[in-house]
């Protein structure tokens, strides 16, 4: 979860009860590891998997109607992170 929370820019904390709903949904499982009862595991499981497909070709469909390339929202996408972390104090959030 930690992990999840981390690429998301988020806190583990906000992330915890959406990943709840996601498996009472069944979209994901959860199960704590079995080396480090802190750490928790999350696979999508079918369901989930097949959502994620429906989201990729969402996301395929807006870069595709954006009109820009590839490396023009990628560079979009960095100088949105730079005016986030300047909005964050200047403290850059890896995620």
């Amino acid at each position: 979860v930690g992990s999840i929370a981390h690429r998301l820019a988020l806190e583990s904390s906000t992330i915890t009860p959406l990943v709840k709903r996601m498996e009472q949904a069944g979209l994901v499982t959860r199960q704590r590891s079995q080396t480090d009862e802190r750490q928790v595991q999350v696979d999508l499981t079918p369901s989930g998997r097949a959502l994620l497909v429906r989201c990729n070709c969402l996301n395929e469909t807006l870069i595709e109607r954006s009109g820009m390339k590839l490396a023009e929202l990628d560079a979009l996408n960095r100088q949105i992170q730079k005016l986030r972390d300047a909005l964050n104090g200047g403290q850059a959030v890896d995620a």
